[in-house]
C-alpha cells in the first residue's frame, strides 16, 4: 500500500497513516519515530552493496550474487492461515534458480511470467538448483540497461519490523515530502562548499544537492556517487550549522562582555619568569604569550590549555595568575579535589616564596571561621591568589577584582558549575587547563567558541615510562621487581578499581573477583610487601585522613602507597617510579593514562604493569595493547575516541551540544574542519546572518543551538 501524500506535512503522526495504522507506529514509537518528519530523518545506519549481475553457472552457495532473468513461473505454492509461500522461476540463457517468500503474498502482483527483472541475494543449494530466499527483486523494462543492482539502506530496527519492511515503510512516506521541505543552504553556499570539498578530496559534484535531492538518494541512492554526494550534503549542513553557532557566540565575547584589560611589560614578563627554577620549554613560552595577548585585551580571555601529562601545565597558569596580580587584580585556581587544591597551594607558596603575594586556600575541610576568614579576606582584596574546590561555587564569595579564573580538570567540571565563577560585576578572564588531550574533531565541537593551546614538550630531564601488560601468572615477578625499585629508595602505587571487595555494580559479574583497594592493602601489607610501609587512599575517607596519607607518602614516610584513581590526576611525586594497575580492563584509555603520568615525574625511569581481573588477559584488550605501545597523549586520545566513539566523550552534560544525526565526528572529521573554516567567514563577512538568502539558514542555527549559547562562552 502507497501512502497518499494529501493533507500530509511533517509533523502528521505516523499512526493517521494508512499505510502504517496504530500497530506498527507503536512498534515505530520505541525507536522515537512518531511522527513523518522523524521517519523521513531516519538516516540509515549502513548500506547494502549487492555484486553485480553474475551467470547462473557461476553461483556459489552462500556467496551473496545478482543475476538478470526472466520468470518462466510464478505462484502461490502453499497457503494457509496467516502464512503463505510464493515461488517463481528465474531464468536466462546460462540457466534457472528458484526464488521464495514466506508470508508475502503481494509479491504475486509485481512478479509475474514473462516479467524481466534483476534478483540479489545468498543463494543455496535445494536439490538440484540453486534457491534465493527473500531476494532483492528489481522490475525491469525491456530497454533497462543491465548494471548492478539497487544499494540498499540498513535502517535501525524495532521488534516487530524486519528490515525489508522498514524500507519499504520509510520510502512510501518519505517519497511524496521531499518537495515539501525548505532549503536552508543558498545556491552560492552549496557550490562554494562542493569546491571547497573537492580540495581536500570529496568529490560531490559543481554543487551539493538540493535538500529534497540529497534526502531522496540517502534512502534510495541509485548509485554510489549520489549517495555520497547525498550524504556529504548533510553532514556539511549538520557540521556547518553548528560551527556558525559557535563562531556566532565566540565573535560575541569580542563584543558584549567586558574584561579588565591586564598588560604584561618586559619587566612584568621578566619579574614572573625568574620565579621558575627552570627554563621554560618552547611550548611553555609560546603559550605564555598567546595568553598575554589575550589578557591585554578588554574582552575576556576564554582559552583551552591541553597538555599530556606533565608537560607544565601548572607554570603556564601561574604565569596568568601572577600577572593578574601584577596589574593589581585578584586570581583564582579551582580544582577538582581538595588533594590537587592543597597541592596546588602548597607549590604556589613554594614559588613565590619572599614574595608579597598573598595566598589564599578555600576547600571542604576547613571549619566554618576559617571560611568565614577567607571569605572576607578575598571581598576586601587582602587575597591576591585563591586555590579552592568545589566549595567556590557555593556561598557568597564576592572578589574585590578578580582578574582571571584558572580551572584545573576541566571535563571534572560540568558547564552550568564553570558559569558559576564569572558571575557578578565584570567579566574575568578564562583559562581552563585539560591533561587529557583532546581529539581534534571534539576541540572543534565541544570547545569550538575557545582558543586552544596546545603543550606539548615535556620539561628536560624527566624519566621514560615503561608499560608492560601482565599475565596473572607473572605478579610474583612483578612484585619481586617492586621490591628492587623500593630497596633502591624510590617509591610505588598500586591502583585498584573499587574501594571494597562488597562494592556492587550493575556492569559487574556477581561472580567476578574484582581487586579492591582494602584486599589489595590487606593482601600486600602481610604478603609480597609486608617489609615496607603500605599506605592506603581512597575517595571515601576524611579529607583530613586524604590529606595527610598523600603528606606521608609525599615526603616518603610511606613507600607504597595502595590507591583508587583519586591519585589520577595532578598528584606529583617525582621519586615515584613503579606503578601497579589491577582491574585494567575497568578503567578508559586516557584514564590509564593519566594515572601511568603519576609516576617518572623525576629523572628517574618509571614502570607501569597492568594487570586485569576475571578471565580476560590484558593483550586481548584492545586499549590495554594499545597503552603498551602508544605513549603520546594525543596519539592516545584520537585512538581512544575512535575505540570509544563520540558518546561519551560530547554528553549533553559536559558539553552543551545537541547529538549529532548523521555526521560522525570520526569519520568526518575533514568535513567538520571545512565547515569550521567557512562558518568562520561567513560570520566574519556576516556576524547575524542576516543576508535574505541566510534566513532559513540563520533560523535553522538558533532553532537548534539558542538556548545552547548562553553556556557556550565559558570552554
Amino acid at each position: 500500500m502507497t501512502t497518499d501524500h494529501a493533507g500530509t506535512s511533517l509533523n502528521t503522526s505516523l499512526a493517521s497513516l494508512p499505510a502504517i495504522g496504530q500497530v506498527r507506529a507503536g512498534k515505530l514509537q520505541k525507536i522515537g519515530l512518531g511522527t513523518v518528519r522523524d521517519l523521513l530523518f531516519l538516516f540509515p545506519r549502513d548500506y547494502e552493496f549487492p555484486a553485480p549481475p553474475t551467470a547462473v553457472t557461476d553461483l556459489r552457495e552462500g556467496v551473496p550474487a545478482s543475476l538478470v532473468g526472466t520468470i518462466a513461473d510464478a505462484e502461490i505454492v502453499s497457503r494457509s492461515v496467516g502464512k503463505s509461500v510464493f515461488g517463481a522461476i528465474v531464468e536466462n540463457e546460462t540457466g534457472s534458480v528458484r526464488i521464495l517468500f514466506f508470508n508475502q503474498p503481494f509479491r504475486a502482483e509485481s512478479i509475474k511470467f514473462d516479467r524481466r527483472v534483476m534478483i540479489s541475494g545468498t543463494p543455496k543449494l535445494s536439490g538440484l538448483r540453486m534457491e534465493f530466499v527473500h531476494p532483492q527483486v528489481t522490475i525491469l523494462g525491456d530497454e533497462d540497461e543491465i548494471t548492478k543492482p539497487r544499494i540498499l539502506p540498513v535502517y535501525p530496527l524495532t521488534e516487530g519490523i524486519k528490515q525489508i519492511e522498514m524500507r519499504r515503510l520509510v520510502w512510501d512516506v518519505a517519497h511524496g515530502m521531499f518537495d515539501s521541505l525548505t532549503e536552508v543552504m543558498p545556491p552560492a553556499l552549496r557550490k562554494a562548499a562542493a569546491v571547497r570539498l573537492s580540495e581536500i578530496g570529496i568529490i560531490v559534484g559543481e554543487s551539493l544537492p538540493e535538500i529534497g535531492t540529497a534526502l531522496s538518494d540517502l534512502h534510495r541512492p541509485p548509485d554510489e556517487a549520489a549517495l555520497v554526494a547525498a550524504r556529504t550534503r548533510l553532514v556539511f549542513q549538520e557540521l556547518f550549522a553548528m560551527q556558525l553557532a559557535l563562531a556566532i557566540k565566540r565573535r560575541r565575547l569580542t563584543t558584549e562582555l567586558r574584561a579588565p584589560p591586564l598588560t604584561s611589560t618586559a619587566m612584568i614578563d621578566a619579574r614572573i619568569v625568574n620565579r621558575f627554577p627552570f627554563e621554560l620549554t618552547g611550548d611553555q613560552r609560546r603559550t605564555i604569550d598567546e595568553i598575554r595577548g589575550d589578557m591585554a585585551c578588554q574582552f575576556p580571555m576564554n582559552r583551552l590549555l591541553q597538555g599530556d601529562v606533565g608537560s607544565g601545565k601548572t607554570i603556564v597558569a601561574i604565569y596568568a595568575m601572577m600577572l593578574a596580580v601584577a596589574n593589581d587584580h585578584q586570581a583564582v585556581l579551582m580544582a577538582p579535589t581538595e588533594v590537587l587544591a592543597r597541592q596546588h597551594f602548597e607549590t604556589l607558596n613554594k614559588t613565590l616564596e619572599g614574595s608579597k603575594v598573598r595566598i589564599g586556600l578555600l576547600c571542604g575541610s576547613l571549619s566554618a571561621g576559617e571560611k568565614r576568614t577567607v571569605i572576607e579576606e578575598i571581598a576586601s582584596g587582602e587575597i591576591d591568589l585563591l586555590v579552592g574546590t568545589q566549595a567556590l561555587l557555593y556561598g557568597e564569595i564576592d572578589f574585590k577584582r578578580l582578574g582571571v579564573c584558572v580551572i584545573d580538570e576541566q571535563h571534572k567540571f560540568g558547564v552550568a558549575q564553570r558559569v558559576k565563577l564569572r558571575s557578578g560585576g565584570i567579566d574575568p578572564h578564562y583559562l581552563v587547563m585539560s591533561a587529557t588531550p583532546i581529539p581534534r574533531s571534539v576541540a572543534m565541537t565541544m570547545f569550538g567558541d575557545v582558543e586552544l593551546s596546545t603543550l606539548r614538550d615535556k620539561p628536560p630531564g624527566r624519566g621514560k615510562v615503561n608499560t608492560y601488560l601482565g599475565r596473572g601468572q607473572w605478579k610474583q615477578r612483578w612484585w619481586a621487581f617492586v621490591r628492587e625499585r623500593l630497596d633502591e629508595g624510590r617509591q610505588a602505587f598500586v591502583v585498584a578499581p573499587r574501594v571494597s571487595a562488597v562494592e556492587a555494580s550493575e556492569d559487574d559479574d556477581a561472580n567476578e573477583d574484582i581487586a579492591s583497594v582494602e584486599s589489595v592493602f590487606e593482601e600486600l601489607s602481610t604478603g609480597p610487601l609486608k617489609d615496607y610501609r603500605v599506605g592506603l587512599l581512597h575517595g571515601r575517607m576524611p579529607a583530613e585522613e586524604k590529606q595527610s596519607v598523600m603528606q606521608q607518602f609525599a615526603t616518603e614516610q610511606l613507600q607504597v602507597l595502595v590507591s583508587t584513581t583519586v591519585i589520577e590526576v595532578g598528584i606529583n611525586v617525582p621519586n615515584a617510579t613503579v606503578m601497579t594497575i589491577l582491574g585494567a580492563q575497568r578503567f578508559g584509555l586516557a584514564q590509564l593514562h593519566q594515572l601511568r603520568g603519576r609516576i617518572s615525574r623525576g629523572s628517574h625511569a618509571g614502570h607501569v604493569c597492568v594487570f586485569t581481573d576475571g578471565e580476560i588477559e590484558p593483550e586481548e584488550n584492545e586499549r590495554l595493547k594499545v597503552l603498551e605501545e602508544t605513549h603520546d597523549g594525543f596519539e592516545l586520545a584520537e585512538a581512544d575516541f575512535r575505540l570509544r566513539g563520540p558518546g561519551d566523550l560530547l554528553g549533553r552534560r559536559q558539553s552543551g551540544m545537541p547529538p549529532m544525526w548523521i555526521a560522525d565526528l570520526v569519520r568526518d572529521v575533514e568535513i567538520l574542519a571545512l565547515a569550521r573554516s567557512m562558518a568562520q567567514e561567513m560570520i566574519e563577512e556576516d556576524p547575524e546572518l542576516s543576508a535574505s538568502d541566510l534566513a532559513a539558514l540563520r533560523d535553522q542555527v538558533f532553532r537548534r543551538y539558542a538556548k545552547r549559547l548562553d553556556l557556550g562562552d565559558v570552554a
